[in-house]
């Protein structure tokens, strides 16, 4: 297959790669308001990638208040696929309280295409606002374990324009692949990790298929089951909840030609048809130790245009310790001198051209400039923006950490089972959240949203799909170990909690939030050492030396 050459990583306006990476802590916490605040004050800002399907619809079923989210649906280069979607999900002035959001499809590898096109509509708005008025870059984040997610994200993202794509929770060593491929309209193929196969299952994503039959997909009812399973579903069902509105405006702001690729240069045309004036964003991977970033990079296919090296202390997932896992009083992942990673050996790296970044308590300028003095580019910085007045979380909860952290109360947790992932996951301590038992064990355990589920096959042949925080006696009924499930949070369900649109149910109730964060939140003496707001361009400023 062709791959991309390697080449200089894009760069800020002074020509340089960016001195910070703000996170892209999900689900909607770097929304596009962040990002963009970040770009626009000359450093790299980063939307999260993940549930973009469902933050899109729900945002529009609260009757998207200011239009951003129809503004942007209105330069999608295929008009009658965001009109579809409009007429679905838009609701004019807001469900009413207590009135339940509609179900979004979920990813599926067999006859998934709705919740794909769905996908690539919600990180083509994302992406598209948070590069609005400007001309800085702009990248988004995904979590590698979301396997079905990246192909159909990522092209959403591209068709909007984006300047980077960073990928952890896993190993993204298909990655730079896709991005060369799906820059160029090209059908790519996914290797899903399907338990109970020798070998991994093959599932394609055409964009050109998904795009010319996609307003057939988004008919309600596309998509089938949730789960691949036999018996009732666990969802609860499509549609619950009416949604009223037509399809709003059909402005265009934006226009992608679509139009016939020229042939190669062999003169046989074979290569088809790409969408006109789409480029290949840089790809970062995200990694735990600089071993990692040499095995990626020793082959032209699998090598990354940059790396995050990323240790335990930051927020959201982290890699697991090298060896048997061990964990202290608290239930917390011990971590060893085999974890801390030796900079020297990215210097071969640094050497081809290949930048990096250092992420996980580096939120002060003392550990920016050490970083670059290391030979890093810069620094990822996650919580710090994530406690900004321009962040997705919810306000009440930012304050409540800061006020518990003003204190010298609040714990931050790297719990080694809340994750269906398996991988630790930062929880915060706060009342009235997941991080508390009572909560858990009130909140009936449903799985409708599916991001963190697994393929797996099923004794007749087909293609499951299977969660250990789902219901257990469904978890069990798949060939799922009880034993796993054990303590396992639903971070899908939680996180979206977490931005204000977390799923309503049934009697009135709505999901309970679950807040991560990085362990070192050192830097709110210096942000807001009263408690008072910040902006994300104070943190750019305060890091780089800008602040007056």
């Amino acid at each position: 297959m062709p791959t991309a050459p390697l080449r200089a990583p894009e760069v800020t306006a002074d020509g340089a790669p960016p001195q910070v990476i703000q996170g892209g802590m999900g689900v909607g916490v770097s929304g596009w308001r962040l990002a963009r605040a970040v770009s626009r004050a000359g450093q790299l800002g980063v939307v999260s990638g993940t549930a973009l399907d469902a933050v899109l619809a729900r945002r529009l079923q609260l009757g998207d208040p200011g239009g951003d989210v129809r503004r942007a649906l209105a330069a999608f280069p295929v008009p009658e696929l965001a009109a579809a979607v409009l007429e679905r999900y838009y609701v004019p002035g807001g469900l009413a309280e207590g009135e339940r959001f509609r179900t979004e499809p979920m990813l599926r590898a067999e006859r998934g295409e709705a919740g794909e096109l769905l996908t690539v509509l919600g990180n083509f708005v994302e992406v598209w606002l948070a590069k609005e008025g400007h001309e800085g870059v702009v990248g988004v984040n995904y979590l590698a374990k979301v396997q079905l997610a990246v192909a159909p994200g990522l092209f959403g993202a591209i068709l909007a324009g984006v300047d980077y794509v960073l990928v952890g929770a896993g190993v993204p060593a298909h990655v730079p692949e896709l991005a060369t491929r799906l820059s160029r309209g090209e059908p790519v193929t996914v290797e899903l990790t399907v338990d109970g196969d020798a070998e991994p299952y093959a599932h394609r994503f055409d964009p050109r298929s998904l795009l010319a039959g996609g307003a057939a997909a988004a008919e309600p009812g596309a998509g089938g089951r949730c789960d691949g399973g036999e018996g009732p579903c666990e969802c609860g069902g499509a549609g619950s909840g009416a949604v009223r509105g037509g399809a709003g405006g059909a402005r265009r702001v934006q226009s992608v030609e679509i139009g016939p690729r020229p042939e190669a240069a062999d003169g046989t045309g074979a290569v088809g048809d790409v969408w006109a004036g789409l480029r290949r964003p840089d790809v970062v991977a995200i990694v735990s130790l600089p071993v990692l970033a040499s095995y990626l990079a020793r082959d032209e296919a699998t090598r990354p245009d940059g790396f995050v090296i990323e240790t335990h202390g930051a927020g959201g997932h982290s890699a697991p310790p090298r060896g048997a896992l061990k964990l202290d009083a608290d239930g917390d992942p011990v971590y060893g001198p085999r974890d801390v990673p030796d900079l020297a050996k990215m210097a071969p790296l640094r050497d081809q051209g290949i930048p990096f970044w250092l992420a996980g308590g580096t939120a002060h300028p003392e550990r920016l400039a050490a970083a670059r003095a290391a030979g890093a580019a810069g620094v990822q910085i996650g919580s710090a923006f994530a406690l900004s007045e321009d962040s997705g979380m919810a306000a009440e909860l930012r304050d409540q950490v800061k006020s518990r952290a003003r204190e010298g109360s609040l714990k931050v947790r790297n719990d080694a089972a809340a994750s269906p992932t398996s991988f630790p996951f930062k929880v915060v301590a706060l009342p009235g959240t997941l991080s508390e038992p009572s909560v858990q064990a009130d909140r009936r355990r449903v799985c409708d949203l599916g991001y963190l589920r697994t393929p797996y096959r099923t004794p007749k042949g087909a293609l499951g799909y299977r969660c250990a925080a789902e219901p257990a006696a469904a978890f069990a009924r798949k060939g799922g170990d009880t034993a796993q499930a054990e303590g396992k949070v639903c971070l899908c369900n939680g996180l979206l909690a977490t931005v204000g649109l977390g799923s309503r149910r049934p009697g009135g109730t709505v999901e309970p939030p679950v807040v991560t964060l990085g362990q070192d939140l050192g830097f709110l003496a210096d942000l807001s050492p009263r408690g008072e707001p910040y902006s994300a361009v104070d943190v750019v400023d305060w890091l780089t030396g800008a602040a007056g």
